[in-house]
Formats: C-alpha cells, sequence, structure tokens
C-alpha cells in the first residue's frame, strides 16, 4: 500500500444517490479485485472514507460511492484537478484458483462495484456469471461492465428493471436450472450475504464474501471494523478481508 497524491479526472452522478470518481495517478499501481482505498477528503473529514476500487486503466483508478453522509457528501463536490491522499491498494482481495473455471458473480447495493473489478480481471479466462441486484431502475448502474459476463442477470427489489426479485434468488433459480458454478463471489449487505451462505451451504458449493463494515484507520490498527467469525474470533474486516471464506464469518 502507500498513500497516493491523487488527482480527480472526473466525478459524475452514474445513478440515484451514486457516483464514480476517477483518480490520476503519477505512477503506475498493481491491484487485486476486491481490494479497496481509503480517500481523505479533506476540510473537517479527519476520517478517511473506505471505497471499493471498480476498475484501474493505466494510471487512471476509479471509485463508485454512495452518498451516506458528510464525508461522501463532501466527495461529490470535488471536480477535476483536486488533488486528495488516497491510501491503496488495501485488503484481501478475491482469488480464484486455476481450476475453478466457472465463478458466480451475486451483488447487491454498492456491493455490485468490487465485483466490477473481479470481472474486469478474470473476463476472457473464466465463465462469468453475474447476478446484480438494484433497488429500483433508479439505481441500476454498472450494465455496461457486467454485459460483459458470460451470462448477466440483473433485478429490481420492485420489478422496475429485469425481473422482480433479488440477486440471491435469481442465482438460486439458475441453480435449480443446472446452472452450477465452480466458486461463488459475492458482496453486499449482510442480510443478502446471510441468504446467500444458506444456499451455498445446502448446494455444498465454495463460496466468498467481501464485507462491508464502517472503518477507522484501514490498515487494521484501530479495531473499529470487527467482526465475528465462526470459531469465537474475531477479524479486523480491513486488514484480515474484506473477502472471507464464507464459511469462516457469522453473517
Amino acid at each position: 500500500m502507500k498513500d497516493y497524491i491523487a488527482t480527480i479526472v472526473k466525478n459524475e452522478k452514474i445513478a440515484e444517490n451514486i457516483y464514480a470518481v476517477t483518480f490520476a495517478l503519477d505512477e503506475d499501481i498493481s491491484v487485486r479485485c476486491g481490494q479497496f482505498g481509503n480517500i481523505s477528503v479533506g476540510g473537517t473529514h479527519l476520517l478517511r472514507r473506505p471505497i471499493a476500487i471498480c476498475k484501474v486503466e493505466d494510471r487512471e483508478v476509479t471509485f463508485c460511492y454512495q452518498i451516506k453522509g458528510e464525508g461522501t457528501q463532501k466527495l461529490k463536490t470535488l471536480g477535476a484537478g483536486t488533488k486528495l491522499n488516497v491510501l491503496m491498494p488495501l485488503g484481501n482481495g478475491f482469488y480464484v484458483e486455476e481450476d475453478e473455471k466457472k465463478i458466480a458473480l451475486v451483488g447487491g447495493g454498492v456491493g455490485v462495484f468490487p465485483l466490477i473489478s473481479v470481472l474486469r480481471q478474470y473476463y476472457g479466462e473464466k465463465i462469468i456469471s453475474a447476478y446484480i441486484g438494484y433497488r429500483n431502475k433508479d439505481a441500476v448502474c454498472g450494465v455496461e461492465e457486467f454485459q460483459r459476463a458470460t451470462r448477466f442477470v440483473g433485478v429490481t427489489d420492485d420489478g422496475s428493471y429485469g425481473e422482480k426479485m433479488n440477486a440471491v434468488q435469481a442465482f438460486a433459480l439458475d441453480l435449480e436450472k443446472g446452472n452450477r458454478p465452480d466458486v461463488v463471489l459475492a458482496c453486499g449487505p449482510t442480510p443478502m450475504l446471510r441468504a446467500l451462505k444458506e444456499v451455498v451451504e445446502k448446494e455444498g458449493l465454495k463460496c466468498y464474501v467481501s464485507l462491508e463494515e464502517r472503518m477507522g484507520c484501514g490498515i487494521g490498527a484501530c479495531l473499529v471494523c470487527v467482526c465475528e467469525t465462526t470459531n469465537g474470533k474475531h477479524a479486523r474486516v480491513c486488514k484480515d478481508g474484506p473477502v472471507f471464506d464464507a464459511k469462516e464469518v457469522v453473517l
């Protein structure tokens, strides 16, 4: 990891309450899919904002974020040319074994964004099915990325885009049809991941989940983002994760 001085190239709204910010760096960066950055928005906001890295193109890094609090409200106002400190790449990302040829991506809410990085890393190498859930049609984004998958199923809670269901239900329907992956990679709200865990455990599927937690330092020192593990201990989402084997964490 390194604390980069990054220059905003563009910062634009891509869906309801969701923005994409692209930074230019002065040097190359190597990022594993599923890793994140800790962005300083400046001013009176002392804590950085942890945001998943969506894509890296040459020396440009793109993050997608949802407006939730004062920090992200401030971030959305910053225009091209603004320089910010970005600590990255952080955390342990997704890894797919060589013999795992078929990947299922299951994402919901802002959890869809780390999965874009997975699709980009393994595009052309693996057979990828993406099951992506949105709240409604106004929240739909990233479709042009997910349409590159071998199979893309986009759904919404209210049926205003795609079928009326969530991403886990869409994935489960395909399982019933015999579309069985070698590994499942997922990110989204905890209730979604909990439902997915039930499905993969029943089917005996290997599954890795990227957890969403509030963070302070982003490097494992402050213990703000601890999660409970199935062995009764605790793990730091920022340093030990954010990606975990679904069997190892309590959801």
